[in-house]
This record gives structure tokens, C-alpha cells and sequence, in this order.
């Protein structure tokens, strides 16, 4: 009887916001004690999520660079190419992309992206870690920065992969006059020394001209002093790449002399991928940890207060949107489109644009 053990594995959407959070955290910890409560993220179970912390912990190459210093921009895009197929429209429109995707999978990323060194690989070290993240995003809690830092919008009828698509509106099951966006974008900042002054750009939307989920890096520009001369020699940063899905992997794009006897110069890629450098295929997300749930390891499953501080964050955006009078206008782009020009504005402020993928 010793060895015996109950678990309970619970599936997003971990409530509605932070009051409902709060109640079905209570429900559950009624039964099962918090070590015995699994909050299953998939995102979580990808290998280049899991491989984050490695990836800026063990390679002194990163790790030194990864602050406010040098660090100029960090994008974080989530792009669906599918709409509301399948009778999808009836749960996408209550929800939306801000609550469907952002309050757990994009938040969890940027939580790894942007913690801190964990005292060590205990599954609490590491959830300590992401919920300081959580807890020092600055809060959007009025209208008006609300309209400064976020965009809302549905896709309108356009082609995606060939094909002409309905849009948002006339979708199956969703609302003709529904105010649920499919698409979202938020400029976020986290008010800690290591990120004081650093922008984090956010995006999810559906009918996207692609399927992809990366975290792109962007690093300040050297001073272009001796190349200044040079025509086109301006190539920009460094920009370290994080995909996620569908191609697991990582990418560097690095400065190079282009052969031949004049100096011009042309970014270039390194670039790394899981499924052909190791000869082995990486597991199914919910393989990984469905596995780990059995091991009792809760590293990679979020805990009670990161559930509820995320909420927090995002309960503000969500009131403004539905409850008050100055809501933000509901933009709109065309189905197989990157997306409104709001969200190109969003970034352009800051003299920024979004990465291609």
C-alpha cells in the first residue's frame, strides 16, 4: 500500500478568469493535494520548450548576453492557419484567443524565456522562478494602455493555402455579431532589472498564411562604425530563433562577408533541427508528460499560483474589452494575411516590425 499514489491530471482552459481559477483550484485541492495536481500545458511537453533552459543555462555563449544590455526586442508568435472547422466556432467564440492561447501556452513561453536562474531542477525551483515573471508583469489595468499595448481583430473572408474562406463572423457556430477576436497582439513588459526596458511582443491568430509557433530573440546591433561606408552594409542584429512547432528547432542568423574581392556583407543562418541532428524522433507532447505525471515530475506543469496570476494579467485586458465603455475598436485583415496593420503599428511605435516566419 506504500507505493500507491492518486494524481489528477487537469486540461486547459483552467477556468474562465481569475475568480473561476480561484474556485476550481479550491474544488480540486479539495481532493488532491497540490503535489498531486498536474495542470497539463502540451507547449510545456515540446522539446524545444523544454530545451529553453537549457539552451540559456548551459551555453555561456547566451546566458551573459540574455538581459536589458543586449537584448533589444523579444517576439513571441503563435500563428494557426485553420479557422473554425470542425464545430470548433461554438467553444472559439466564448473563449477567444487571449483566454484559448495566451493565458497558459504563450505566457508559459515567455515565463521560460524570461526567468531567472533556478536555485536548482526541482520542479518548485523552476515554477518559482516563472511565477516571478508572472508577477512582475506590468499590468495593463486601465483603458487607455490597454488601447496603447493591445489589438484585437477577426479575419474577413480571404484565401488561405489556395482556398477561399468564410470569415470570423459567418463561421459555424459563432455569433454574426460576435465580439470574440481571433487574433491578438500585445506589447508586454516585465519590471525586473534583467528586462527593465526590453519589449515583449505577443501574437496569436487563426487563418495566418501559416502553421508555426516561435520565439524569436532579437539582439542590439553592434556600433556600425566600420562599416558604415559600405553601401547596404546595415544588416541589423542578431536574431536567435526558437520554433516550436511545426519544425522543432533553433536558428542563429549571424553577419557574413559575401565571397568575391569587395567587401558586401549578408545575414546568414545556422540552424539546427531536432528531428534530423539526433537521429531519433523527439515523443508526443502529452507522451512526454502523461510520462512524467506517472513519475510524479511537475516541472513541466503549471502550479496554483501561476494559473492565477496569469489570470490576473489577462483579467484586466478582457474587462476592458467586454465591460467598459472606452473597449478598444475590434480591427479586421484579410483571412490568409499576417494579420491588421494595428498590430504592424503596435510595433512600429517602437521602431520595430514583426519576424517573418
Amino acid at each position: 500500500m506504500g507505493d500507491c499514489w492518486s494524481r489528477v491530471i487537469v486540461e486547459k482552459p483552467f477556468g474562465t478568469d481569475l475568480a473561476t481559477a480561484k474556485h476550481l483550484n479550491k474544488v480540486v485541492n479539495n481532493t488532491f493535494a497540490e503535489e498531486d495536481t498536474y495542470r497539463i500545458d502540451h507547449y510545456l511537453g515540446k522539446e524545444t520548450a523544454q530545451n529553453i533552459m537549457v539552451l540559456r543555462f548551459a551555453n555561456a555563449i547566451f546566458e551573459p548576453l540574455w538581459n536589458n544590455k543586449y537584448i533589444e526586442q523579444v517576439q513571441i508568435t503563435c500563428a494557426e492557419h485553420l479557422g473554425m472547422e470542425g464545430g470548433r466556432g461554438g467553444y472559439y467564440d466564448k473563449a477567444g484567443a487571449l483566454r484559448d492561447m495566451v493565458q497558459n501556452h504563450l505566457l508559459q513561453l515567455l515565463s521560460l524565456v524570461a526567468m531567472e536562474p533556478p536555485t536548482d531542477l526541482s520542479a518548485d525551483g523552476v515554477r518559482d522562478e516563472k511565477v516571478k515573471v508572472l508577477r512582475s508583469l506590468r499590468q495593463l489595468d486601465t483603458p487607455e494602455l490597454i488601447k496603447e499595448n493591445v489589438v484585437r481583430a477577426q479575419y474577413t473572408a480571404g484565401h488561405v493555402d489556395a482556398k477561399q474562406v468564410v470569415g470570423y463572423r459567418e463561421e459555424d457556430r459563432v455569433d454574426p455579431e460576435s465580439m470574440t477576436e481571433a487574433y491578438v497582439a500585445l506589447r508586454v513588459h516585465i519590471d525586473t532589472w534583467r528586462w527593465s526596458g526590453v519589449p515583449f511582443y505577443v501574437r496569436m491568430g487563426k487563418r495566418l498564411p501559416k502553421k508555426a509557433t516561435e520565439i524569436s530573440v532579437h539582439f542590439k546591433a553592434p556600433p556600425n562604425v566600420l562599416f558604415n561606408a559600405i553601401p547596404g552594409a546595415a544588416a541589423g542584429g542578431n536574431v536567435l530563433v526558437i520554433r516550436i512547432q511545426p519544425d522543432e528547432g533553433i536558428s542563429l542568423r549571424m553577419v557574413s562577408k559575401l565571397p568575391g574581392t569587395t567587401l558586401r556583407m549578408e545575414p546568414v543562418k545556422m540552424d539546427f533541427h531536432y528531428a534530423t541532428s539526433f537521429g531519433k524522433g523527439s515523443p508526443e507532447a502529452y507522451e512526454r508528460l502523461l510520462l512524467d505525471a506517472m513519475a510524479g515530475d511537475a516541472t513541466l506543469f503549471a502550479r496554483r499560483d501561476e494559473v492565477e496570476e496569469a489570470w490576473r494579467f489577462i483579467d484586466h485586458i478582457e474587462k476592458a474589452w467586454h465591460e467598459s465603455e472606452k473597449a478598444p475598436e475590434m480591427a479586421d485583415f484579410v483571412a490568409g494575411s499576417w494579420g491588421p496593420k494595428a498590430a504592424d503599428d503596435l510595433l512600429e511605435q517602437d521602431g520595430n516590425s514583426w519576424r517573418r516566419l
